[in-house]
């Protein structure tokens, strides 16, 4: 088999990422320069395309539920996708969405866990901003859907969600 039937195969198996395919031919031994060629092949040919990987991706993950932009990033970060891909794929989700899906992931963490700060901890692993956060422990899964989060402020702005410490100090209204 031939690099571009191998990198064929396994994008018939799953959507990849062309970084993911670069890494997978390689451990199979495929020249660097076989494995460009093909993957270009399949670029010009529409069966490898980043950016509606990575859109796929993002709405996989959205209808599952449970998780933020932040991890959202991540892991396509992690996955290989490119900058633009990524960007592209997560434009369209809005601070509501990412507060909408932080109440409903809050919802199923209360369940089973009663400590504010433990919940915080798991809504911040899910990749929820540090924003969403501390507007569902405030209001609670049914809260308000006109919470200001700042307006043109987004993750980037809220900073790393490591640097709060949610043991600290909270006292739920």
């Amino acid at each position: 088999m031939d690099c571009y039937q191998k990198a064929a195969q396994l994008l018939a198996s799953r959507p990849h990422f062309r970084a993911e395919l670069a890494v997978k031919l390689a451990q199979r031994g495929f020249p660097p320069e076989d494995a460009a060629a093909a993957l270009d092949r399949l670029e010009a040919q529409g069966y490898l395309d980043d950016t509606k990987t990575a859109a796929d991706f993002v709405a996989h993950r959205r209808e599952r539920g449970g998780e933020g932009r932040l991890r959202l990033r991540a892991e396509l970060v992690r996955r290989g996708a490119r900058p633009e891909a990524i960007d592209a794929a997560l434009a369209g989700l809005t601070e509501e969405d990412d507060l909408e899906a932080a109440r409903a992931a809050y919802a199923v963490a209360a369940r089973s866990k009663k400590d504010p700060a433990a919940i915080a901890r798991h809504l911040a692993r899910k990749g929820f901003s540090r924003r969403a956060i501390l507007a569902v422990l405030h209001q609670g899964p049914e809260g308000s859907a006109d919470l200001a989060l700042g307006e043109g402020e987004d993750d980037a702005d809220a900073g790393d969600i490591a640097d709060t410490d949610f043991d600290e100090g909270f006292e739920p209204e």
